[in-house]
């Protein structure tokens, strides 16, 4: 049996200042890491809020907003992730546009990406942003942990795909407050489909013209809500508990019947 704390940081973001981002973040992922957090989470695009669209907003890859969660998860001891917009190195020549990539990155310096396999076509984000073409699971303490960000959650197909090596899926978002209610069925639903374990953190306030109501939530693999947050800035903070994967995949069979 492995179990893992995570912590689920709900933010407010300072739109497009990294700095202050920075500032804000480091207080409650101290904390965390003093409720006994193993693995901290931050939102989709942490440092900048989503704002793909301005100059000079993409990073170079492991730029500022990488450094930063490199240097958390070095002083505290504990893995840390968010996403945030960069130029990854294995672009087309001639694509400018930068990737939505979710940085997890290890007390010893390991860092990995996902980049966010789905731009969000509705309000025309692969004008900005670069889609990514794989899928990333990690072992974490023992725990397999499966990332994607925000959009990517309304593909179930995807999330069943992984479900077999995954005890946990992360999802960080910039989830509208006005989609608010498909964000929480369907984190609950990739939990319940799947058996494992869902941690969706969502920010909190407004930018770029949006407001976002938090919602985050830990969800454990039979759907029960192990903790949930709205409206405000908060930690979440629950156990990832592999035995608990295990047995309710054990007692209720049903990936076994997938065709």
């Amino acid at each position: 049996m492995t179990v893992l704390r995570v912590a689920a940081v709900q933010h407010d973001i300072v739109w497009n200042d990294r700095a202050a981002n920075f500032e804000r973040l480091a207080a409650p992922i101290a904390g965390a890491v003093a409720s006994g957090a193993g693995l901290v989470l931050l939102s989709e695009t942490f440092s900048t809020g989503f704002c793909f669209d301005l100059p000079g907003v993409a990073e170079t890859e492991g730029g500022p907003s990488a450094q930063f969660l490199s240097s958390m998860a070095a002083e505290h001891g504990v893995w840390v992730g968010g996403s945030c917009p960069e130029l990854c190195s294995n672009a087309p020549d001639g694509d400018q546009r930068a990737s939505n990539v979710f940085v997890l990155a290890g007390p010893d310096g390991t860092t990995h990406r996902y980049s966010k396999i789905h731009p969000f076509s509705h309000a025309d984000e692969e004008r900005h942003v670069r889609a990514g073409t794989d899928f990333l699971t990690v072992e974490v303490e023992g725990v397999r942990l499966s990332l994607f960000v925000c959009y990517d959650l309304r593909f179930a197909d995807e999330f069943w795909g992984l479900a077999k090596s995954t005890d946990a899926y992360l999802v960080v978002a910039n989830w509208p407050a006005k989609r608010r209610q498909h964000w929480s069925a369907l984190l609950r639903a990739r939990a319940i489909e799947n058996q494992a374990y869902v941690v969706g953190v969502n920010r909190v306030g407004a930018g770029g013209g949006l407001d976002y109501s938090g919602d985050s939530a830990i969800i454990d693999p039979a759907g029960e809500l192990l903790a949930s947050g709205a409206g405000g800035e908060t930690v979440l903070l629950a156990d990832i508990d592999t035995e608990r994967v295990a047995s309710t995949r054990d007692h209720f069979r049903f990936l076994q019947d997938r065709r």
